[in-house]
């Protein structure tokens, strides 16, 4: 979905909180993004802060934020290209990004 609404105002931001101290590095998550062919900035939380100030309880979740950066929707699990979940989660998206600002 990151490159097909990209150009109509979608923002993607990863945070990366580690699991296991050698998940701690930057040039490590750096090189895992580049393999994995991520292009949108990720934010190191190694010390959980934002994960505590969100309430997260479970990986992965989906923060949907709107253009006035309230968090409109929360999504936790894996969500697959085509599934229910997927197609629920892009009109949700899309009547965000049709908001007017």
């Amino acid at each position: 979905m990151e490159s097909r609404y990209r150009g109509k105002g979608l923002k993607v931001v990863g945070l990366h909180a580690p699991e296991f101290e050698k998940e701690k590095d930057a040039a490590s998550v750096r090189a895992a993004a580049r393999r994995l062919g991520i292009s949108y900035p990720i934010v190191m939380d190694n010390d959980f802060r934002m994960w505590e100030a969100l309430g997260n309880r479970y990986w992965p979740t989906l923060y949907l934020v709107d253009r006035k950066g309230r968090i409109r929707q929360v999504r936790s699990g894996e969500t697959h290209e085509g599934d229910e979940d997927a197609r629920e989660l892009e009109e949700f998206l899309k009547s965000l990004l049709n908001e007017p600002s």
